[in-house]
């Protein structure tokens, strides 16, 4: 699946202006000469590629600026990129192509901010809903889907906006997992033996702010709880760099090599604590770590009827 995302500008573009959905569609279409060229290279057993269309992308990480309400795509504006998109397929000689395109990307009222989750409302969605009944072939994709309840993901599915796309409450549990995992370590080991893993993240986004600066404002300690523990979890572009990473390997080191207590799990990781119990999550950090973005992912599994099963690790 290639979304064909032409929302960006390009360098030449006027910056006063949006793109208009006409040259969207022209490039869209130009983007997938490409992929079909490249794809015409592959064995003939190939799996066929399949293509979704459409500009109304979020920002990344969410909400930048407060608001009171999300817009949704218009009917109109949905219509124009379908039809536009399919033309300019057309004009290029990619009639088999537009066969293969199975969604439109598209903005049904959700989204997220540092502090806020703009749940999913069907009944501004219902216009859009009920239009794309008309397409046989095409449901809509729905970017930033995070944090959103596991009725509200059932409800999308359900209305249409069949493919949901989730990045940062993945990383967002990722994170709670692993600084529950520092309070098992400050009870369990002296602290010149500790990872002080919070304090290097700190510091490692204090001395690096290119990536949360734009996104977490007021006084230094609302920013200092932002770094930390927002939504918009501006924290996964640290978890790679090398202090980060030896500061975590020395957590899970100092809990892999002890016996954690079971009312200690219990006190920072419940749900986790309960699988252990049961035989169905193995008793060691790493697991513990995967079973809470797992979570996560089985409301996803739960709103689109995908089979899911947990592994014991």
């Amino acid at each position: 699946k290639i979304h064909l995302d032409a929302s960006m500008r390009c360098a030449d573009d006027a910056t006063d202006t949006p793109l208009s959905i006409e040259v969207s569609a022209a490039r869209a279409a130009a983007l997938c000469a490409a992929a079909e060229e490249a794809y015409a290279q592959l064995p003939a057993d190939a799996p066929p590629v399949s293509y979704v269309i459409g500009t109304e992308v979020p920002a990344p990480g969410g909400e930048q600026e407060a608001a009171s309400e999300i817009h949704v795509s218009s009917v109109a504006d949905t219509q124009a990129t379908i039809e536009l998109t399919r033309q300019a397929f057309l004009e290029r000689g990619l009639a088999s192509a537009w066969e293969r395109v199975i969604a439109v990307v598209v903005q049904p009222g959700v989204e997220f901010g540092d502090e806020v989750i703009f749940d999913y409302r069907r009944d501004r969605a219902a216009p859009l809903s009920r239009f794309i009944e008309g397409y046989e072939h095409l449901v809509y994709e729905a970017h930033s889907t995070d944090y959103q309840t596991r009725q509200a993901l059932r409800q999308m599915v359900e209305d249409h906006f069949a493919i949901l796309k989730v990045g940062p409450a993945l990383t967002f549990a990722f994170r709670e997992a692993v600084l529950a995992l520092t309070l098992i370590e400050e009870a369990l080991v002296a602290e010149e033996g500790r990872s002080h893993l919070r304090a290097v993240l700190e510091r490692v986004m204090v001395a690096h702010p290119e990536h949360w600066q734009a996104y977490y404002r007021g006084t230094p300690a609302q920013q200092r709880l932002a770094r930390l523990y927002s939504f918009s979890d501006r924290i996964r572009y640290y978890w790679a760099r090398p202090e980060v990473q030896a500061a975590l390997d020395i957590l899970l080191r100092n809990l892999g090599a002890r016996s954690v207590p079971l009312s200690l799990l219990s006190q920072v990781l419940p749900v986790q604590y309960r699988r252990v119990r049961e035989g169905r999550l193995a008793r060691n950090p790493r697991a513990w770590i995967r079973d809470k973005i797992t979570e996560v992912l089985a409301d996803y599994a739960a709103a689109t009827g995908t089979p899911h099963e947990k592994r014991e690790e």
